[in-house]
């Protein structure tokens, strides 16, 4: 509780319980000894957590990660947990997309990096991942290029690739909310022959909300997408400050849509969503 939360990643156990990974980041003014680390906990509502004694994961002492862990994204496996998260170097302002397994959230083992980046897409982070009906994975990640985050997609035989890189699934639009950067949310797939994903998009200067975007059944080719953003932060009157909302993780319980995400990069925020 020393330091801000973003980035919720919050599933559902087949037991019922609610299960959270989140970001724990140091806060505005304070020495900054890493840009995130990343704790799990349990809950038998989705609302009030009950955090492990530790950090699942930490930084290094690897290079990939020294700087700081940041964004997980958990798979449930028969074996016990994958978690993608985003290692970062420890100049703090380079990564990628790495991963971590294990029998427990208290016990996962760094795997190393799973997409890693290149010289057309830098920082590869954020991951959203489907399993596919032939087996394989889809996974959707921001990448850095051309001063701006952009969304990739691709597909592998496996949780590490090797990674076969699909069309750029939708871009940023002219004079719109989104008309600069674009990242990965969460994919709703309660429909299977409309996947939706709650995406997060911004201006140059870095104004985030959150949108929605339908896929085909097979993700390849975008159907309808919101005009207007979905969840946008409260006014500030600052407006200098941190003017971010950003989704991180959608639960279908009880035929309930939750939608988790972060606010201003501190605080976690729930929201019931419903189809119009």
């Amino acid at each position: 509780m020393a330091r801000d939360l973003m980035s919720p990643y919050i599933w559902r156990e087949p037991d019922g319980r609610w299960g959270i990974m989140v970001r724990a980041v140091v806060r505005p003014g304070e020495p900054l000894t890493d840009t995130g680390v990343i704790w799990a906990g349990w809950s038998d509502d989705g609302l009030a957590f009950t955090m492990l004694d530790a950090p699942s994961i930490v930084p290094g002492p690897g290079d990939h990660d020294a700087g700081g862990v940041e964004d997980p994204t958990v798979v449930r496996r028969e074996e016990g947990y994958l978690v993608y998260y985003s290692g970062v170097l420890a100049d703090h302002a380079h990564g990628e997309l790495s991963y971590a397994t294990g029998p427990s959230l208290d016990r996962l083992t760094k795997s190393g990096v799973a997409l890693a980046s290149s010289k057309s897409e830098g920082n590869t982070k954020e991951a959203t991942v489907e399993r596919m009906e032939d087996g394989r994975w889809r996974l959707f990640y921001e990448y850095a290029a051309d001063e701006a985050s952009r969304i990739g997609v691709a597909v592998g035989e496996d949780v590490a690739g090797p990674w076969t890189e699909q069309p750029t699934p939708f871009m940023p639009r002219a004079n719109s909310w989104d008309d600069w950067h674009l990242s990965t949310g969460p994919l709703l797939l309660d429909d299977p022959s409309t996947p939706v994903m709650f995406y997060n998009g911004a201006t140059r200067d870095a104004r985030w909300r959150i949108g929605w975007v339908a896929f085909d059944a097979c993700c390849t080719h975008v159907v309808a997408r919101g005009i207007e953003p979905l969840i946008t932060p409260p006014p500030c009157d600052d407006r200098t400050a941190t003017d971010i909302a950003f989704a991180a993780s959608v639960v279908v319980a009880d035929g309930a849509i939750w939608l988790y995400y972060s606010l201003e990069d501190r605080r976690l925020a729930r929201a019931l969503i419903r189809r119009s």
